[in-house]
């Protein structure tokens, strides 16, 4: 009796471990929920800012205020400047495209890297990750193990991701991986010129003491503590999943509606988190006008989770599928902000002598399945073709740059500090290389020194340089070498390497160059993920598709 009890207990035993394995996805996605419900969250409250606003000064007085806007993951197509706007042109961008119109628009402009947080680290210290090791994004304590899951669960066709569990467990947190507090930041250099420094939205670049916001030269801080942009089963949301996307599910289920101020406990945002950024940001412009400022609105839209007001998704029509519907809902809250923030400096009289700039952080996602977000260039977000990399950069500035400029030659991220340094006279940190350029001398010279220069971009292994006309790609997962000539074919349609190999061994020694001077990422890549180049994740990836794999 006895051996039959225990005999049976082991049955049932391997019956839950076997279960437990083949839904092992949906446990570990109930325990992501279950993590993400026990964080407390306190009802919302105001925040107070420009309490530590520095006493006005004749000199700082004539210095401009500078306003840096960055969307997350918005297709170069979204924007109407561009020719394209969300649903074939149905919701147009006029507060984006204001900006364009009244000032410069960049017109070849790149993002620091496919994924958001190295670009992000790259606009505020206009260095590359061979400077600084910060060359990938931080992903959530045990997120990299659910998206393996998960991944196997579905059946896109696509190449297994890859995620090495043992080297995420020897890594710091999700909370250390974040930008050194040694390096210096556009903050810290505005901060030291007599600036008011705000930050509100997203950050990721470390929640550490010497990472965070505040530690790197931010006066006041309202951080996306985490990343819905409503309650799931709020009754003014509409909310759009994406079921054969992994990265969506982990959202859902590991996110909660929460924002922190200046490092304080998490608390309920006021409203939409798009709105409500708006409203605090005109907080900070009428709380600072009287003294020079420096904020950085750094937007989650167009971000997934795909959630729109009601009002708005009602005001874009009936746009097919549902996930664009929404999506084109999300564009028109983010270029209401834009627009909302540009009239608040015309309300408060300071718009002429203050530095506005919009960018993205990268390309649209391919795993939001929407084809057109990126045309007419090839690849998404998480490669290194023109539609992972290309962004908006829009600069206006009434007092300093004539309205209606636009130029082709080719800027990034990283140009974006030593831009702004130069505007406000102020000068570039001691004993560092800045690997960004002015971006408005090439204005007055097109041909130097913007033109001519290499633009590297790298995830460990999958790796390209542009200079010139030319671009190279090359990687070891699938291994491969690409050329292309953007003069001739700027969506990167034909690999011309065989026809071109003394240009294609030149910009591979300089890609050899770069890598030979980089430090060592200050962490190492744990997941390598599979994107197709010409299908977004919604389609069945099939034989002779083209791919690569993004390590992070």
């Amino acid at each position: 009796m006895i051996k039959k009890f225990i005999l049976s207990g082991s049955v049932a035993l391997l019956l839950v471990a076997l279960g437990g394995w083949f839904f092992r996805a949906e446990v570990l996605l109930y325990l992501a929920a279950q993590k993400a419900s026990a964080v407390v969250v306190a009802e919302h409250r105001e925040v107070t800012w420009g309490s530590a606003l520095p006493q006005p000064g004749e000199a700082a007085q004539r210095q401009p205020n500078i306003i840096l806007i960055v969307a997350d993951d918005l297709g170069i197509n979204d924007i109407s400047t561009f020719g394209g706007g969300v649903a074939n042109g149905r919701v147009q961008t006029p507060g984006i495209d204001r900006i364009a119109a009244e000032g410069v628009n960049f017109n070849t402009a790149y993002a620091g890297s496919a994924t958001c947080a190295p670009s992000r680290a790259m606009i505020l210290t206009g260095r590359y990750p061979a400077r600084t090791g910060f060359e990938f994004t931080p992903t959530p304590d045990g997120m990299g193990r659910i998206l393996k899951a998960i991944s196997g669960t579905m059946d896109s066709g696509l190449p297994p991701l890859i995620y090495n569990r043992a080297l995420a467990d020897s890594q710091p947190s999700y909370e250390n991986q974040g930008l050194p507090g040694s390096e210096v930041t556009l903050a810290e250099i505005l901060r030291e010129q007599g600036y008011y420094t705000a930050h509100i939205g997203k950050w990721h670049l470390g929640r550490s003491a010497e990472s965070n916001p505040n530690a790197q030269g931010f006066a006041d801080s309202l951080l996306m503590a985490s990343g819905l942009f409503l309650p799931e089963k709020h009754p003014d949301v509409v909310n759009a999943k994406l079921p054969f996307d992994p990265i969506d599910k982990f959202l859902w289920a590991g996110m909660n509606y929460a924002a922190s101020f200046n490092g304080s406990e998490w608390f309920e945002p006021g409203g939409y988190l798009t709105d409500y950024w708006t409203d605090e940001a005109a907080k900070v412009i009428r709380a600072s006008k009287e003294q020079p400022f420096f904020l950085y609105m750094a937007h989650w839209a167009t971000h997934t989770p795909l959630q729109a007001t009601r009002d708005d998704y009602e005001a874009v029509g009936d746009i097919q599928p549902h996930r664009l519907r929404v999506y084109a809902a999300m564009v028109r809250a983010l270029d209401r902000s834009v627009g909302r923030i540009l009239d608040t400096l015309d309300e408060e009289g300071i718009a002429d002598n203050t530095i506005v700039i919009f960018t993205s952080d990268n390309g649209g996602a391919g795993y939001v399945a929407l084809p057109e977000i990126n045309a007419p260039y090839r690849g998404w977000k998480l490669t290194l073709y023109e539609g992972g990399l290309r962004v908006p950069m829009l600069v206006r500035w009434p007092d300093g740059l004539e309205a209606g400029t636009v130029t082709d030659t080719p800027v990034a991220h990283i140009d974006i500090l030593p831009t702004v340094v130069a505007a406000v006279a102020a000068k570039l940190p001691e004993k560092r290389v800045i690997d960004g350029v002015n971006m408005l001398a090439a204005l007055n010279n097109p041909l130097q020194p913007a033109a001519e220069r290499p633009l590297f971009w790298t995830s460990a292994y999958y790796q390209a340089v542009r200079k010139g006309s030319w671009k190279l790609q090359r990687s070891e997962r699938p291994a491969g070498t690409w050329l292309y000539d953007l003069a001739t074919d700027p969506t990167e349609q034909h690999n011309v390497i065989e026809q071109h190999p003394k240009i294609a061994s030149e910009l591979a020694t300089l890609l050899d160059e770069y890598r030979a001077s980089s430090r060592p990422p200050l962490y190492r890549h744990v997941l390598e993920g599979p994107v197709s180049v010409d299908k977004h994740l919604g389609d069945y990836f099939e034989e002779g598709d083209e791919y690569v794999y993004w390590p992070n």
